[in-house]
């Protein structure tokens, strides 16, 4: 029901910053809500932040105020801006959606194939 196109990912020194982007090919609107989970290898996926359709944001704790989510709605895109960047952070950087199914009454999830965030320090 959506497709994800993450952008933005690459290279940085330690301190820099990315802003992430996330374009869903439907209105941002009718997802419930949208995310950005990160991977590193041999970790788990694991949530960053997200925001709901309502516009209400949720941050994992390890974020210490470093990264921001927003959303453009009229562009259907969802941001990530990513200040303060440390090794730690180095991931692949999936965009999330999670949609309600009206038929099943079932809430669906859906994935980006993912952008690579690398910080060297």
């Amino acid at each position: 029901q959506v497709q994800l196109v993450e952008s933005g990912g690459g290279l940085v020194q330690t301190g820099g910053s990315l802003r992430l982007s996330c374009a869903a090919s439907r209105s941002i609107l009718s997802i419930n809500t949208m995310g950005w989970y990160r991977q590193a290898p041999g970790n788990k996926r694991e949530l960053v932040a997200d925001i709901t359709n309502s516009g209400i944001t949720t941050y994992s704790d390890f974020v210490k105020g470093r990264f921001t989510i927003s959303r453009d709605s009229a562009k259907n895109t969802v941001y990530l801006q990513m200040n303060s960047l440390k090794p730690e952070d180095t991931a692949v950087y999936y965009c999330n959606a999670l949609m309600e199914d009206a038929v099943y009454d079932v809430l669906n999830q859906y994935w980006g194939r993912g952008t690579q965030v690398t910080v060297s320090s």
